[in-house]
């Protein structure tokens, strides 16, 4: 990887990093958004998952985050960018993480 390509995928994995550890927690933590989930690693898991298309240590080594090509990394700061700004529905996710943890049964039933 050339200098150029290694500076973006550090610079995008650190703004994930920030968003899940700081950002999303922060404002689940004051009640500006109701959330189903506050915790870092939370978050964490809903994204990694769906950038995976499932339980994302099936197909990422861990840490996660130091395994991430450039486009996932790329996706990871925007699926959290879209949750921030109400573009993804963490509900929806965190559900169907939890569905493909084999911890919540599917449902045809919606809110």
């Amino acid at each position: 990887m050339i200098d150029a390509e290694k500076e973006v995928k550090d610079t995008l994995i650190a703004t994930y990093m920030h968003l899940t550890k700081e950002v999303l927690p922060s404002l689940a933590r004051n009640d500006q958004k109701d959330w189903p989930v506050r915790e870092d690693h939370c978050f964490q898991r809903i994204v990694l998952d769906h950038l995976c298309g499932g339980v994302w240590y099936e197909h990422l080594c861990r840490p996660a985050y130091k395994h991430l090509t450039n486009d996932q990394a790329q996706r990871a700061v925007e699926l959290c960018q879209g949750i921030i700004e109400g573009r993804e529905d963490l509900r929806q996710m965190n559900q169907q993480s939890l569905i493909w943890r084999g911890k919540r049964q599917a449902s045809s039933w919606r809110p």
